[in-house]
């Protein structure tokens, strides 16, 4: 278990001070959506450029917790290449890995993310990105907000 915790705070530091796809708008991006932590003012917006279904670049920008910067960079990393509704079917994996509100399903190396649930009050941190792009899919109006 002690491995696993080691994992999660290496990972979660290395995509907080080097985030990938950050500060990045995807040229020809044409999926946006906001989000919102109002408890801890974790500000996101994702963007996504998708073709035929297919999820070709993503990147995000704002300001966030270590915690919901690198949730939104290792997400960033794992949409590249992805379908809509593969997109979709991780979403939900993730959201259930993260709350332990049901199979988490595959995930792959977000597996690592598990480790939040160490840390109770953070977990809508990690989510607040995945609830982002869940929107941007969806070309939601408004602001998504975890409250």
């Amino acid at each position: 278990m002690s491995d696993l915790r080691a994992l999660y705070e290496e990972v979660v530091l290395d995509h907080n001070r080097r985030p990938r796809n950050f500060q990045k708008r995807p040229a020809g991006s044409n999926h946006h959506a906001r989000g919102y932590n109002p408890v801890c003012g974790d500000e996101f917006t994702v963007h996504l450029k998708v073709e035929d279904g297919v999820i070709k670049d993503a990147g995000f920008e704002g300001a966030g917790c270590a915690i919901s910067t690198a949730s939104a960079s290792l997400m960033t990393e794992a949409l590249q290449g992805k379908t809509v509704p593969e997109a979709e079917a991780l979403f939900q994996n993730v959201h259930n890995l993260l709350t332990q509100e049901g199979e988490s399903g595959e995930v792959g190396k977000l597996k690592v993310l598990a480790g939040v649930h160490e840390y109770p009050a953070r977990v809508k941190c990690a989510t607040l990105p995945w609830h982002t792009l869940h929107a941007a899919l969806h070309d939601a109006r408004g602001t998504v907000c975890t409250e």
